[in-house]
């Protein structure tokens, strides 16, 4: 087994907030020489510091938002974590009433999701801002193809269920800003994400494009019974959530059957 394929998302919290548990320290070995979100120097006798600087910065970027009156105690706070991550990246709008951006509901979705994951809130915020600008840097390119990756891996898995999606003019309209951009937040509960997610960071966004055949896969019968693409859509931005971590794990053995046991397959 490879060092990557040894990583755990949730090891990447632990090891932030100083904690090793038995079961984690292997994870957090590989993740010690190798931080792959960059929130963190290599070297464990700097974390500590460094994380007094991560939380001194978070609350004066919070106080400079609250004295502009972006957000308040009542703000929820993934909105907070957004009106913080445009202040920093020069994107704040001139009111907080102006509509978001796509990129934005995309921030938003995925701090939603985070929250799930991690307790302490500058932790949360860090590897939120750090998962994003992953997203928006490394795999900028790579994300648009995952589209037509989706279509070549489902006709080799069900070539008939992609024809029907193609004869009800599904195809183009399925939600790919949730599956591709969003990384399925909002749409696996945070239990099967984080095995996603977990993949996400360790260099592969190939995992997401096999995550939505499999769902297409275990679904087979009720999207063959749908005709109109609007009903398909429909039905698969709100799939059942009970089936979630089959999915994930079947999804997982797809990626492994189409690309070998990949360390990086972005």
């Amino acid at each position: 087994m490879t060092d990557d394929s040894q990583r755990n998302f949730r090891s990447v919290y632990y090891e932030k907030v100083g904690f090793r548990g038995v079961e984690e320290k292997k994870s957090l070995e590989i993740l010690l020489k190798d931080d792959r979100l960059g929130i963190l120097p290599p070297h464990h006798e700097s974390h500590a510091k460094v994380m007094m600087y991560r939380k001194e910065q978070y609350s004066d970027v919070l106080h400079a938002l609250k004295v502009v009156r972006f957000v308040s105690d009542a703000t929820p706070q993934a909105e907070v974590y957004l009106r913080m991550y445009q202040l920093e990246s020069g994107k704040l709008p001139r009111s907080p009433s102006f509509p978001l951006e796509p990129e934005d509901e995309v921030f938003l979705a995925i701090a939603k999701a985070m929250e799930e994951m991690v307790e302490d809130s500058v932790d949360c915020y860090w590897i939120t801002r750090r998962f994003v600008n992953q997203l928006n840097t490394k795999y900028r390119d790579s994300l648009p193809q995952l589209p037509k990756a989706f279509e070549q891996y489902l006709n080799l898995e069900d070539g008939r269920l992609l024809t029907h999606l193609k004869m009800c003019s599904a195809a183009p309209k399925l939600p790919y800003d949730l599956w591709f951009k969003r990384c399925f937040a909002g749409c696996l509960p945070e239990s099967s994400l984080q095995r996603v997610w977990d993949k996400v960071v360790s260099g592969s966004c190939k995992i997401l494009v096999f995550v939505a055949v499999e769902i297409l896969l275990t679904f087979k019968i009720k999207v063959m019974a749908l005709s109109s693409a609007e009903k398909i859509t429909k039905f698969l931005e709100n799939i059942p959530q009970d089936s979630s971590d089959a999915i994930v794990s079947k999804a997982i053995d797809l990626w492994h059957k189409h690309c070998g046991t990949p360390v990086h397959s972005s």
